[in-house]
């Protein structure tokens, strides 16, 4: 069964979300472009990720082109929410970043996660989005992306593990490495 080719040029919104209580909480990306609302499953680390590669991608990008205008990411919490209804197309497995010289966007491709082996299923079994935002956007993604992630359980300082709200057992704290 071929994939779903999802292309939103430009998006006219686009966002990360959680929903639910921290230790039990669906990431969430969404993009809109004109009357589309595409929204995607993924995962906190993902989020995490996201929020690290833009910031690099928009480094280099400074470094490639120094007359490009810093974007900016400042934002309002209210403008990053998510958009119903929340109707998921697919589980994001593969992400990667591009620039449009040209139209000065950056682009998201978003690969689903695939059901089996990634060599093995075909690329048109796989659904991809494709989404052109701005530089100012992409910032703002990033950002939100990292306060969105933050926003979750607290992190033991003794094994970097998660913290849950009934309570944690640390490897370090009982003699072990692991």
């Amino acid at each position: 069964m071929p994939g779903l080719r999802i292309d939103l040029n430009p998006v006219t919104h686009i966002t990360l979300g959680a929903i639910g209580e921290p230790g039990q909480r669906v990431f969430y990306l969404q993009a809109r472009s004109a009357d589309r609302l595409l929204t995607l499953l993924v995962e906190k680390q993902q989020v995490e990720m996201l929020g690290v590669s833009i910031e690099q991608f928009l480094q280099e990008l400074a470094r490639r082109f120094p007359a490009l205008s810093e974007a900016s990411w400042r934002y309002e919490e209210s403008e990053m929410a998510l958009q119903e209804p929340l109707e998921v197309a697919f589980r994001v497995g593969n992400m990667g970043l591009g620039y449009d010289e040209n139209a000065d966007v950056m682009l998201l491709v978003l690969r689903e996660q695939g059901e089996q082996d990634q060599e093995e299923a075909s690329s048109e079994e796989v659904s991809v989005a494709r989404l052109f935002a701005t530089r100012d956007q992409m910032r703002r993604l990033g950002r939100w992306g990292h306060e969105l992630a933050q926003r979750g359980r607290p992190i033991c300082g003794n094994c970097g593990q998660p913290i849950d709200p009934s309570g944690h057992f640390c490897p370090r704290r009982n003699g072990h490495k692991h």
